[in-house]
């Protein structure tokens, strides 16, 4: 099926239904890569919850898969890493 935005979501669905799974290979990689910006930035959860105003245990079950992060929450998390949140993005591809 062709969606308004052509084939390049096609990739994000399963039979024409969204994945909602944070378990899957793409969203892990997406989580790894969260974290391993945060360890390159050397911060610490505690460290990275000041800076998003969110006590450490919010960073900690992001990473984990724990808690889901909406878009907008992704954009602000990859602001405080100093991170181009597109490159996340493309894990997901």
């Amino acid at each position: 099926m062709r969606h308004q935005f052509g084939d390049t979501l096609s990739c994000l669905y399963t039979r024409d239904k969204m994945i909602k799974s944070t378990s899957t290979l793409r969203y892990q990689a997406l989580l790894k890569w969260l974290k391993n910006q945060r360890l390159e930035q050397g911060l610490t959860v505690r460290s990275l919850g000041v800076l998003i105003d969110e006590p450490f245990q919010f960073v900690s079950k992001v990473e984990t898969g724990q808690r889901k992060l909406n878009v907008f929450e992704y954009v602000q998390y990859c602001q405080a890493l100093d991170v181009d949140y597109r490159l996340g993005l493309k894990l997901l591809e």
